[in-house]
């Protein structure tokens, strides 16, 4: 009897040769490197060097921040990820009203240029890449490492990194939104063409799944509203004049890796695989990396317990090599008591060492996509492609991305899909160790990280102290160009980066476009 998979599509007991029927190899899997990219976007993948070993950090201050960024370069991380709180994530300043009671909670309070400087000290920008997790604000952070990197003597061509900038996904299952769909789209045109002038190496958008995933979604959900959000931030790019290949070769993903390994490499290989056709036939894309799905994988938070915490170190285990074998360029291993606070020290380092095992200690960077030409594999990837094209057709149906998410198309489905695995997690039909399966009489008592309360008092404090030694009327002047050029239809991000190097908060720079475009209000879709 064939059993499901989580995304509700079967899995046969045995595969064999019929699962290779009326398949051309040449065309499906081709050579690594090549298109469709089926095995990884570069022809040696690992056999050269591993993936990036990333670590998604920001806790309280950006002293401690900057702290846990040292422990995690000195043993061995080679990329940092930054978290920032949800105060920075909504665009409002650590002393406004709304941001009581949030303020370095779920990650790095960064209120102005003084809190990036302290972010990144003793921290060579031009050494490093650096992940920023930020969307809504996006644009605002990347301009206060570009200008914390001229302060360090590095050039903004020399940086390299990734912001994620996705702000369609906001709507759909975060809800870390500010503006307006509309004049959000154009702060991201606006970053990709100042990235493509400014900082070339750099990395402008994360076009990210993992947020879905973590509100329920299914693979095939994941993936194919990932890929649609991509679809409308390619057009709306195009349709402010730009060359599709002056762009795409920046663009970059953000997917989740779970514990179900053969499911997960194979939604990876479709991906790749549709990314490749989308950008070549609709796009006309002619440069070879404009056609590369490259991506970050996090292991899935969502599936980590609060219950044993001690046996997520397992689950990240198995995590982490379902993201390899669908040929991830960047992995970042959650640590064992993410479902219960911050992670400490020690955990931190322990998911950093899952990692490092993985990559010297097995075989798994031996070779180029070791399952290529099962029969299981190959039959998944069919099965998964297929899927995740026919929901993203139901997206482009309604008008692509943005027109969906005002239908409350994606948010729907992904609500249905998270009912369904709490349903069958409630009924035990879905087994969860130390949840519903082999629990324990009593759990052990666990001390968590605690992020101290006087970080919302020092941050009020600090911004009181910048507001005091900087020029008012250089920010108020800064801040009233930012305005005039977001009404009209000039690049935003220069006069943003003006108004930032004068001392400009981002709850500031946030006000005045908020003048100029509003607040999204959501619509209740249920």
């Amino acid at each position: 009897m064939a059993r499901e998979s989580e995304s509700a599509l079967p899995i046969q007991p045995v595969y064999g040769p019929a699962a290779m029927e009326d398949r051309d190899p040449a065309e499906k899997l081709g050579e690594p490197g090549a298109h469709p990219f089926t095995r990884g976007v570069y022809a040696s993948m690992y056999t050269g060097r591993p993936w990036t070993m990333r670590q998604y950090v920001g806790f309280g201050t950006a002293v401690e921040s900057n702290a846990r960024y040292k422990q995690l370069i000195a043993n061995g991380t080679t990329g940092l990820s930054v978290a920032f709180d949800l105060p920075t994530q909504m665009g409002h300043d650590s002393d406004a009203p709304i941001a009581h009671g949030e303020v370095g909670k779920v990650g790095v309070a960064i209120d102005s240029i003084d809190d990036m400087r302290v972010l990144f000290a003793g921290i060579p920008l031009d050494k490093v890449s650096t992940s920023m997790t930020i969307n809504a604000p996006a644009a605002l952070l990347l301009l206060l490492y570009q200008l914390v990197a001229e302060e360090q003597g590095v050039e903004a061509g020399q940086l390299t990194g990734t912001i994620q900038n996705d702000v369609l996904k906001e709507y759909i299952a975060r809800g870390m939104y500010i503006f307006p769909p509309k004049p959000s789209l154009r702060l991201v045109g606006d970053t990709f063409r100042y990235c493509k002038a400014e900082m070339p190496k750099w990395n402008t958008i994360s076009i990210s799944g993992y947020h879905m995933a973590e509100a329920g979604a299914s693979p095939t959900q994941e993936i194919a509203f990932t890929l649609a959000d991509g679809i409308e931030y390619v057009r709306t790019a195009v349709a402010a004049g730009m060359d599709v290949d002056d762009f795409a070769p920046r663009l970059s993903f953000f997917f989740v890796a779970r514990t179900t390994i053969l499911e997960e490499a194979a939604t990876f290989r479709a991906a790749h695989r549709i990314w490749a056709r989308v950008m070549k036939d609709e796009f006309g894309a002619r440069n070879p990396r404009s056609l590369m799905l490259r991506f970050h994988t996090q292991t899935v938070g969502v599936q980590l317990t609060a219950q044993q915490p001690e046996v997520n170190l397992v689950r990240v285990a198995a995590q982490g090599p379902a993201a390899v074998f669908g040929s991830t360029q960047s992995l970042h291993t959650n640590s064992f008591d993410e479902a219960i606070v911050l992670p400490t020290d020690k955990s931190a380092r322990l998911a950093l060492r899952a990692q490092q095992v993985l990559a010297y200690e097995t075989d798994v960077t031996a070779t180029v996509d070791p399952f290529a030409g099962s029969y299981v594999m190959e039959k998944m990837t069919d099965d998964i492609e297929a899927a995740v094209t026919e929901l993203m057709t139901k997206v482009e149906e309604m008008g692509g991305a943005a027109s969906a998410i005002e239908h409350g198309f994606q948010k729907s489905a992904i609500a249905r899909s998270a009912y369904r695995i709490a349903q069958e997690t409630y009924s035990g039909e879905r087994a969860v160790v130390g949840v519903n399966r082999y629990q324990l009489d009593e759990e052990e008592p666990y001390e968590p990280l605690r992020v101290d309360p006087s970080v919302e008092a020092q941050q009020t404090e600090r911004i009181a102290k910048l507001r005091a030694w900087r020029c008012h009327e250089r920010v108020d002047a800064a801040l009233i160009v930012v305005q005039k050029t977001a009404a009209g239809t000039a690049n935003v991000l220069y006069p943003m980066k003006e108004a930032l190097a004068a001392g400009a908060t981002i709850g500031e720079v946030c006000n005045a476009l908020r003048k100029v475009w509003g607040s999204y209000v959501p619509h209740d879709h249920f």
